[in-house]
């Protein structure tokens, strides 16, 4: 299964290789039809205790690490392979696509 990824501001880098994140979420009232922020706070864990408060960074799922970490900060090497990743998929995708295509242009 594939690991959820958000970006979000860091708040506080107090605990060692602990960082709290806070993700903002936009989204559009059901009823009021109206564009709503909600944030949520994350720990995530930091190896190296390279972020500080107010930096932009992404975080990913992991095994928990603790009650409360079950996110980790992506490194650039992370963020390099995930762009790559899902490059190839799309890659792969718009190929199918062009088969599946050209198999109901065949039908037709």
């Amino acid at each position: 299964m594939p690991k959820r990824i958000l970006q979000g501001t860091v708040t506080s880098n107090q605990n060692e290789q602990t960082v709290t994140v806070s993700v903002e979420r936009r989204f559009t009232h059901p009823v009021l039809k109206k564009t709503i922020r909600k944030s949520k706070k994350y720990r995530a864990h930091d190896e190296g205790n390279s972020v500080n408060v107010g930096d932009l960074v992404r975080i990913q799922e992991c095994a928990p690490r603790s009650k409360s970490k079950r996110w980790e900060v992506m490194t650039p090497e992370m963020i390099e392979a995930d762009r790559r990743a899902r490059e190839e998929h799309a890659k792969v995708q718009q190929k199918e696509d062009a088969a599946r295509h050209d198999a109901n242009e065949a039908a037709h």
